[in-house]
């Protein structure tokens, strides 16, 4: 909390702490602690996502954005700054990208059930189109804008914690812990679909209801995740990656792990973002990236090895 372009000394922030109304306590109370709080949750909401994305497609490379999550939600964050509505209304921005978000989810979801059941290779080529599409009419509507919405879509869309405040906090609270605590309530059920869905039908698995519920709460969470702090990406794909190759592999311990493990990483990547270039602000998805890539390349050289 005390990394920023506004530097003050260990007494001031003590007194801040304490309730002092000065300049610290104002940038530590109202600036710099939402901001924290809302990165760990972000942060463990897309480390949770992609820890249940890998689980159910089996594969380690799999990340929360595969459904059009975050084309969906570009598309509303960019026609809510195109109307003007960001200007506003406070919360019309990562409302309209949670709609945009949902949006790509249910069109989806929708596509993607065959005979009653949701068949994952439909899901993903589902996913990938109606990604495509939403990218599309992102860049139709960016075409006609004027220049200075040009550039909020454009920072909207590499990620910031900038907009942080405590009734964001309380929104994300209010939707990302019940979606937490079901997902680590199937926590048992993802340990046998990594085995297969044939295996963990035979081990008593409700498959499509467990696949449909998991799929829906972590899109949900990825959803929420962007509509707050824009496109951050490599949390959700490098961190439960990483935690499953330190040897945790049991989703009851491997969900809580991730989620403080997406914590910590995007909190200290905001801390990043907010110095190397003070008292400018880095985009945060511009950390993550040249963070996350070596270190997934690491990873993966690593998985290759072993």
């Amino acid at each position: 909390m005390s990394a920023g372009p506004a530097v003050f000394s260990a007494g001031a922030w003590l007194d801040a702490v304490r309730g002092d109304p000065g300049p610290a306590g104002t940038i530590l109370w109202r600036v710099r602690l939402p901001r924290v709080v809302t990165g760990a949750l972000t942060g463990g909401m897309l480390a949770v996502s992609g820890v249940v994305f890998q689980a159910l497609l089996r594969n380690p490379l799999a990340e929360p954005y595969l459904l059009g999550v975050s084309s969906g939600a570009a598309l509303g964050a960019v026609s809510a700054l195109a109307l003007g509505l960001s200007a506003s209304a406070y919360f019309a921005l990562p409302l309209a990208a949670l709609f945009g978000a949902l949006l790509a989810i249910g069109v989806v979801f929708e596509v993607a059930r065959v005979g009653g059941r949701l068949d994952t290779r439909v899901l993903l080529l589902a996913g990938v189109v109606v990604s495509a599409f939403f990218s599309a009419c992102v860049l139709l509507i960016l075409t006609f804008v004027r220049a200075d919405t040009l550039r909020s879509a454009f920072f909207w869309t590499l990620g910031s914690l900038s907009g942080a405040s405590w009734g964001m906090i309380a929104a994300m609270l209010t939707y990302s812990v019940p979606a937490l605590l079901v997902l680590f309530g199937l926590s048992r059920h993802l340990n046998a679909l990594t085995l297969g869905e044939e295996t963990a039908a035979y081990l008593g698995t409700e498959t499509e209801a467990v696949k449909r519920l998991a799929f829906l709460l972590a899109s949900l969470l990825a959803a929420a995740a962007v509509s707050v702090a824009g496109v951050i990406g490599f949390i959700g794909l490098v961190v439960p990656h990483a935690v499953r190759l330190s040897g945790v592999r049991d989703h009851r311990a491997l969900t809580p792990l991730s989620f403080v493990a997406g914590a910590c990483a995007l909190v200290l990547a905001d801390a990043a973002a907010r110095t190397v270039a003070a008292p400018m602000e880095v985009p945060i998805g511009v950390i993550t990236a040249f963070l996350g890539v070596p270190m997934f390349l690491i990873l993966l050289r690593r998985a290759v090895r072993s």
